[in-house]
């Protein structure tokens, strides 16, 4: 994506992308941006590569953190311990 590219619409994509790609946008806003991304290669891209690491996000199975380093985490962020499951 081009540093430069600063078209309004542009810049409304980059901060309506998340609603967009979960589908929360009105259908009116959402055909708008669609014919924005028809031709505007640099938020085709963007849009893209969001929804495919939403996918691979997604897709991949969830890692339980170690217990030091949730105490840690818990601790910074200055919440009460976490609970053990059962």
């Amino acid at each position: 994506m081009s540093i430069g590219h600063q078209h309004p619409i542009c810049c409304q994509l980059r901060h309506l992308l998340s609603d967009y790609l979960d589908g929360e946008l009105e259908a009116a806003l959402c055909a708008e941006i669609e014919a924005h991304l028809a031709g505007c290669p640099d938020c085709q891209v963007l849009v893209d590569t969001v929804r495919k690491t939403i996918i691979l996000y997604r897709s991949q199975a969830l890692a339980e953190l170690p217990t030091d380093v949730k105490d840690r985490l818990y601790q910074v962020l200055n919440l009460p311990p976490a609970k053990l499951k059962p």
